[in-house]
């Protein structure tokens, strides 16, 4: 039989085992959790830049980018870089006439601290790009702050 004294020494490190137990649990939730927030974060910046594309027109654009991002791409064999005003002021105010018919994906997302970057897909109908981009948590709101872009692949040339 164990003493009183005995008891309550096994009952107090019974306790905080438990404790640290709950402890690490707890901590580990709350990283989850934490994670969560942010590919949500993360997601939601993309799904705006994704609404661009559906609807045609740059306010979207600029819900999901920061006003000082970067679009660097080749075309034609030549470098080209565009602001988001360029970017955003290139589209035609209203969804592609073949709308209906394009998808867009998230491929992957890799986030550590307040840096993310993700890869997307636009498969369309006469073309299939893959967009990179570079993501900022910046005041507490995920940006897309660069974004390159494959060209795209005409649908004629990927079936050669």
């Amino acid at each position: 039989m164990l003493s009183p004294m005995r008891k309550l020494t096994t009952w107090t490190g019974l306790v905080l085992v438990l404790g640290a137990v709950l402890a690490v649990g707890a901590r580990e939730l709350m990283a989850q959790s934490a994670a969560s927030a942010d590919e949500a974060g993360v997601r939601k910046a993309i799904e705006a830049y994704f609404q661009g594309h559906a609807t045609g027109q740059g306010e979207h654009f600029r819900r999901g980018m920061h006003a000082d991002m970067r679009f660097s791409g080749i075309r034609d064999g030549k470098l080209f870089h565009r602001n988001l005003d360029e970017f955003a002021g290139g589209f035609p105010g209203k969804p592609a006439d073949d709308e209906a018919k394009r998808k867009r994906r998230i491929v992957s997302i890799d986030i550590t601290g307040i840096a993310a970057s993700a890869k997307i897909e636009l498969d369309y109908p006469s073309v299939f790009f893959t967009d990179y981009f570079l993501l900022l948590k910046v005041d507490g709101e995920w940006k897309i702050m660069d974004k390159i872009a494959d060209p795209g692949a005409s649908r004629q040339a990927k079936s050669e």
